[in-house]
């Protein structure tokens, strides 16, 4: 029978803040602590922060002008430094950098623990400096943040310039004396997803209480959005209406007046120059013409906006081919494909073919090694001499990241390497596919010992995400390599439904009524990796965060009897009240509305919450998360964990760390602490090593 289906005892702990929710927390930290964070996790933290902190990073960076921007957190500096460096010095192994913003000294001179947000640069004029920004700033690791203008040539933020209190939202520049602003600060209106409802336009040296309102959207809808675009010729402002995760208006200001951009709110928009570009998530028809989902669109935006429906297809998927994302130059269009999920790239070039239509050619980029990610993207396609210009940055398991600068029909030129935190060569990747419920491949990377042992005597960990298309390919991790390799343990990367692998079927596969397919798919390669005897059910553990987090719950509380351990961080847990808490109601366009009774009955299905049972042998498991999460918020995780001890489930350990947000980490150290406590809980479930 299930326990406690409809009445919610531990509705009390959603108060976050509140004197005894917080006193169960640090019952609960106290009591984890005590069982795993013992030398050998303390030996472990140490060797992960190496990682993190390690100055042989490589220091990705962002042009603006003729300087190269990067953020740099390590041991001397927790917080972040921000920075800027020449090219020539950034060749070199140890550039040269010059700091704008300590948001250590910053934080210890203001009494705040900042934690960077990011910077919007104001573009300059013809032949002007890049100079303003705003810099976005966290009280706490939140989403929420605030925003102040600094000057770049003085390092100081603006005396009397812009500044933001902490509230969600985001800001652009339209000119050096305006900002573009949607955020919910000063009591501006919110949705009830939290997001900001409103845009305005906010002169400089007049309250924001004075600025013009440009744009609102309805309250049920999940957030406005105002922006401006100052390319060079090609000026525009725009706004969005975000009805749900996946569905969006967009509008320009074309001929004095909001103009809608006349699409599905499925069809993303985008453009560039002269150019839109659409990408269907599903199936389109244009005058008689079916564009299927996933594939890339393009056409001219005036006349589009005139109401020409010409388009051209730019990326059309097939069964094994997704596109993943495209960046462009200033005369070309690169396509980041994956094919099976590994890398593929593609150089697009428009022309004109002989009765003056367009005529794009395509070529590919041969960059890319097989079971491995590798992006290209702009370096500045407004900078006469790097307008061709490129970033290749490539990774795999075993292959520490390289960036790559070449200039397209040029040369190019490896720039950075990461170090190597582990003995890769020790080690081998294998794709694999698992056959789920309704006959679906599902594929899937093993990483292990070049002289593993098909026995079922492996101590393994299986990760996953299956959602919001978001996909999740090889990439390199000393913290894993450190963490689980070294130890012995085999680590698999599940490319599940629901997520992004194979383009937006894969992700719609998924999706509410059917989200039972992503967890068939994550089952499946358990049972996989037993078949094969990889494995066996007592030595594999499932990991997974946020929408992860609600995926290794349904494992916990559905396929209990595949795992022997489950680490659940950040997680979506009682899909009864989600929509309530924190951004939940953003969601429902994934998972879908529990207040709707008749989309209740299949949501209730996949809400661990409400799905513990008595009587059931629950493998061990370790909930954590976040008390400044305001995305997911702690307190699912939190009644999830209280919930489970009531029931007498004897191996269950919380743990909530103040600060961090949704990540939550804000600096190295609380990053390299929670993964260090994360893998050693799991090597120490599946190993015996804990009671109950």
């Amino acid at each position: 029978m299930t326990a406690h289906n409809t009445v919610d005892e531990n509705i009390w702990l959603e108060d976050i803040h509140g004197e005894e929710p917080l006193a169960w927390v640090r019952e609960q930290n106290a009591r984890t602590e005590d069982v795993l964070d013992d030398d050998e996790f303390q030996a472990l933290q140490g060797r992960l922060l190496e990682v993190l902190d390690s100055t042989d990073r490589i220091p990705m960076v962002g042009k603006r002008g003729t300087w190269y921007y990067n953020f740099w957190r390590d041991s001397a500096h927790p917080k972040g430094l921000w920075r800027r460096t020449s090219w020539e010095s950034y060749l070199t192994a140890a550039p040269e950098w010059d700091v704008l913003l300590d948001v250590d000294e910053l934080a210890a001179a203001e009494g705040r623990e900042w934690v960077w947000h990011g910077a919007t640069f104001l573009r300059p004029g013809p032949g002007g400096e890049w100079r303003h920004a705003m810099i976005g700033l966290s009280p706490d690791g939140g989403d929420a943040a605030s925003y102040r203008e600094f000057d770049l040539q003085t390092r100081e933020f603006v005396p009397d310039g812009f500044a933001l209190p902490t509230a969600k939202g985001h800001v652009s520049w339209e000119d050096a004396d305006t900002l573009l602003v949607s955020t919910t600060a000063e009591g501006r209106p919110a949705t009830q997803s939290s997001y900001p409802r409103t845009g305005v336009r906010w002169r400089r040296g007049t309250p924001l209480s004075e600025a013009e309102q440009l744009f609102e959207v309805p309250e049920e809808h999940m957030l406005a959005s105002v922006s401006y675009d100052p390319t060079p010729g090609f000026e525009r402002l725009a706004a969005v209406d975000y009805v749900d995760f996946f569905n969006d208006e967009v509008f320009l200001w074309w001929n004095g007046a909001w103009t809608a951009l006349e699409k599905p709110g499925t069809v993303n928009a985008s453009w560039h120059h002269e150019w839109l570009l659409f990408r269907p998530r599903d199936p389109w028809t244009v005058e008689g013409v079916e564009y299927p989902a996933g594939s890339l669109l393009t056409g001219r935006l005036d006349d589009w906006l005139g109401g020409s429906r010409d388009l051209t297809v730019l990326f059309a998927p097939d069964a094994r081919t997704a596109l993943q994302s495209y960046s462009w130059t200033r005369n070309h269009l690169l396509l980041n494909l994956l094919v099976d999920v590994s890398s593929q790239i593609h150089v697009l070039t428009p022309g004109v073919s002989a009765d003056g239509s367009p005529d794009w050619s395509s070529e590919e980029l041969d960059a890319c090694p097989p079971l491995h990610d590798v992006n290209a993207y702009a370096v500045d396609d407004e900078d006469d001499d790097a307008a061709d210009d490129y970033w290749l940055v490539a990774t795999g398991f075993l292959t520490p990241t390289t960036v790559t600068r070449g200039t397209l029909g040029g040369d190019h030129t490896e720039v950075k390497r990461a170090p190597s935190f582990f003995t890769e060569d020790d080690y081998r990747v294998e794709q694999h596919f698992a056959t789920s419920a309704d006959g679906t491949r599902v594929p899937y990377f093993q990483v292990s010992r070049r002289d593993l042992v098909l026995d079922s005597g492996n101590v393994t960990l299986l990760s996953g995400y299956g959602g919001f298309e978001v996909s999740r390919t090889p990439a390199y991790s000393g913290t894993v390599g450190r963490a689980w390799l070294e130890r012995g343990g085999v680590y698999v990367v599940a490319n599940i439904r629901g997520g992004g692998e194979y383009g937006p079927s894969w992700h719609t596969a998924a999706l509410q009524e059917k989200r039972h397919r992503a967890y068939e798919d994550f089952a499946a390669v358990a049972k996989d990796l037993v078949a094969r005897d990889v494995t066996s059910p007592k030595l594999l553990g499932c990991a997974g965060g946020s929408n992860g987090g609600l995926l290794v719950g349904n494992m916990l509380t559905q396929y209990p009897e595949l795992f022997g351990a489950v680490s659940c961080g950040v997680p979506l847990l009682d899909m009864r009240r989600y929509t309530r808490l924190s951004a939940g109601a953003s969601w429902i366009a994934e998972y879908g509305d529990p207040d709707d009774p008749e989309q209740w009955e299949f949501i209730r299905t996949f809400s661990p919450y409400h799905l513990l049972k008595d009587g059931v042998d629950y493998p061990h498991s370790f909930i954590w998360s976040s008390t400044s999460d305001d995305r997911v918020g702690p307190v699912q995780a939190r009644k999830m964990a209280a919930r489970m001890q009531a029931m007498g489930v004897p191996n269950v350990w919380y743990h909530e760390t103040i600060e961090g947000g949704h990540a939550g980490a804000s600096d190295n150290r609380q990053a390299a602490g929670l993964q260090a406590r994360n893998h050693h809980f799991l090597w120490k479930a599946l190993t015996g090593q804990l009671p109950g």
